[in-house]
């Protein structure tokens, strides 16, 4: 026993030695000064601030803030100091708005290595040092693969898409899976694509792949709908359940499944640099299309746009209201409101949407609506369509739901959406907490629905499939069929 005492005496030592040092060096004033720092560029710089302390943004502000305040006075050590930002972070319930991984301080400069260079004899090793990766889920949202009936056409392992058709009650549905609205989640985009510029005789660069690639991800999916249309399909669903989003293609994809006019969301920017960037950027490639174009529609166009970002440049700091109350009350919503916020006109740059072949300038009508990108592929379907989407539907996937419904291009099934909405629309630099270091990146955009609400705030479906007690994902499958067959049942009925 004294033998025993003897051994553990200096490891109790050790313990209370080293709680006493965390003690001794832990700053409760350097953290609660990082917390006040936090929301100082939370007003600053989150776009959704005053949506989220509004009567419908969905959380209790004040009381998050009291909460927070109240952990950080009594934490003992420096972890529990930082638990207690982290949550205050995760109380937002907004994805966009998330902590990044610590950095340590660079003891040496940093060495970058040189870009491999591109083989065009080796097009699986290209798009893999490209960053091509398959990143979402293949496999439908819902095993709709393991029902009876089910044909799979495309698997979405050698094709860019998962497509298949499945008949319910005397109607052949088209199934297209869209796991992720970006082209480097799709390796198969990137192979055709590669195969497209050695056929033309072009140079493989990351720029021309990147270019290439894009178009062929849309190419591949006006393919894929064509396809399920002649295997029999008269009403098309497209999944994007299980989606983390993406880019802008999320607002591109809707003309794909319409030969209507579409109109794309309109775009708020914190009143902050970030604004600036983005302007920036807007007006370069208003610009570069300017110095092209020799239409005077498209120069008449395009300089009405120029204007428009300078003036909301010169405007960046006009809109920095007291937003202060955000952490003593809720005030009702109204985008009309002083919210720090700035109009940045549509979420495809200055115009809602073009007409096909609008200005008889393609790349003056990309610097106007970036939509107008796949002009050449709107209309690819124009029958009935539905959009299944679940809670784990984010970001660019959102945009993509939200921009059917609104347009009434398709109806959605299944949950609401998660509700991360818009995330970024150029480069934003994190928070860095000057005594902890901890880092956060901040959305610095907001996309407003047809109605004047954030997107934030999730889309609700039209036709509800939630999921019960006590039935499996196949069963919800097939009541989630059943919803969208009866949908179309009753359409037939209504006198036109």
């Amino acid at each position: 026993m004294e033998l025993y005492m003897r051994l553990l005496l200096p490891i109790v030592l050790s313990l209370l030695t080293s709680t006493a040092s965390a003690a001794a060096s832990f700053d409760r004033k350097a953290w609660q000064q990082d917390y006040s720092q936090l929301k100082s560029e939370l007003v600053d710089r989150y776009a959704n601030l005053a949506w989220k302390a509004s009567d419908v943004g969905g959380i209790d502000l004040p009381a998050l803030d009291r909460n927070t305040a109240a952990a950080v006075a009594s934490a003992n050590d420096d972890t529990q100091a930082a638990d207690a930002i982290r949550a205050f972070i995760a109380g937002f319930h907004d994805g966009h708005l998330s902590e990044l991984p610590y950095l340590a301080v660079a003891t040496t400069p940093p060495i970058e290595p040189s870009r491999p260079a591109l083989d065009p004899a080796a097009p699986i090793e290209g798009c893999a040092a490209l960053g091509y990766a398959s990143t979402g889920s293949v496999a439908f949202s819902l095993p709709l693969e393991g029902l009876p009936g089910f044909k799979l056409i495309l698997d979405g392992l050698g094709s860019t898409f998962r497509a298949g058709t499945i008949t319910r009650s005397g109607v052949t549905l088209g199934i297209l899976r869209i796991q992720n609205f970006r082209a480097r989640a799709f390796p198969a985009a990137c192979l055709h694509a590669w195969a497209d510029l050695r056929q033309a005789g072009r140079a493989i660069t990351p720029d021309s792949m990147r270019e290439a690639a894009e178009l062929r991800w849309f190419h591949d999916m006006a393919a894929e709908i064509r396809a399920l249309r002649h295997t029999g399909a008269t009403a098309l669903v497209v999944d994007i359940g299980n989606d983390s989003g993406g880019d802008d293609s999320g607002d591109w994809t809707p003309r794909l499944f319409t030969d209507r006019p579409v109109r794309s969301a309109r775009l708020l920017m914190a009143d902050a640099s970030d604004a600036g960037r983005y302007f920036a950027d807007e007006i370069r490639d208003i610009n570069e299309a300017l110095t092209a174009t020799q239409s005077p529609d498209a120069k008449a166009a395009l300089t009405d746009a120029r204007s428009f970002f300078s003036q909301q440049t010169a405007a960046i700091g006009e809109h920095r209201c007291d937003l202060s109350w955000v952490w003593r009350e809720q005030r009702a919503w109204s985008p009309t409101n002083c919210n720090r916020l700035l109009s940045a006109g549509y979420a495809g740059g200055y115009s809602a949407g073009l007409a096909r072949n609008a200005l008889g300038d393609s790349k003056a009508a990309t610097a106007l609506s970036s939509a107008s990108t796949v002009q050449s592929f709107v209309g690819s379907w124009t029958g009935p369509t539905y959009v299944l989407a679940d809670q784990r539907s984010y970001s660019s996937a959102e945009m993509f739901a939200a921009v059917m419904q609104d347009n009434r291009i398709a109806k959605l099934v299944g949950n609401r959406t998660g509700g991360d909405g818009c995330g970024f629309m150029t480069k934003s630099d994190p928070i860095i907490l000057r005594h902890s270091r901890l880092r956060f990146r901040v959305p610095n955009c907001m996309r407003l629905r047809a109605k004047g609400t954030n997107e934030e705030a999730g889309i609700v479906p039209d036709i509800s499939v939630l999921p019960t007690e006590g039935e499996s994902e196949r069963a919800r499958a097939e009541r989630a069929l059943l919803a969208i067959t009866n949908d179309l049942a009753g359409a037939s009925r209504k006198p036109h």
